[in-house]
């Protein structure tokens, strides 16, 4: 089996969850590949960075994503888009809502100092990745609608999370008739993911 460990906002390659999950597969599952990509760039190259992971993996069905945050917005639409079962971690839904925090303009066409106000860069993550206007509105052009896949996907939503609206993604997923389990905590990051990784790793085989 393949795991894609798709990471959140201000994270990266080298994020505390994919090395404590690459870790422990290395020890206690050595057939299961751990795959940790780098996603800071613009949400339409993610997506087709993504895409071509999941597609040079070879068969998609041994493939799954686990996906934190923003990561948990992208492996959804990834699903939807390959058929492969996922993972999500207190999942971002609508990333062109919560990430205008960095904007205090929605409009995309005005011109300020020649710079058009779409191209303008709101903020930069530590790991590089200059979020413009331009991709919020990429995010709202993708917003999520629906799940293609629910019996592929199980969600695990931190009660009191303080960065996202927790009822909003619970929501969402039990809408669309997806496993929502809901773990009290206050704890975006999901600091006890180590403790967390054995039943984990027994969910994803199961969704296989």
């Amino acid at each position: 089996m393949n795991i894609i460990y798709i990471h959140g906002l201000d994270s990266d390659a080298n994020s505390i969850k994919g090395a404590l999950l690459e870790d422990y597969c290395q020890s206690h599952h050595p057939d299961i590949k751990v795959l940790r990509p780098d996603l800071n760039k613009s949400p339409a190259q993610v997506f087709v960075q993504l895409s071509d992971l999941v597609s040079a993996s070879g068969d998609t069905s041994e493939t799954v994503l686990i996906g934190s945050s923003l990561g948990g917005y992208f492996a959804t639409l990834i699903s939807n888009h390959t058929g492969c079962p996922a993972l999500l971690l207190n999942p971002s839904t609508q990333p062109d809502i919560t990430l205008q925090r960095f904007s205090d303009n929605p409009i995309l066409d005005e011109t300020i100092n020649n710079i058009k106000l779409r191209d303008q860069i709101l903020y930069t993550t530590s790991g590089g990745w200059s979020i413009t206007r331009a991709d919020l509105q990429w995010f709202a052009e993708h917003r999520l609608q629906s799940v293609h896949y629910p019996t592929k996907l199980a969600i695990f939503i931190k009660e009191g999370d303080e960065l996202l609206d927790p009822s909003v993604s619970a929501k969402f997923y039990q809408q669309q008739g997806t496993a929502v389990t809901l773990q009290a905590g206050d704890d975006h990051r999901f600091n006890d993911f180590s403790e967390q990784l054995p039943m984990l790793i027994n969910i994803l085989q199961k969704l296989v």
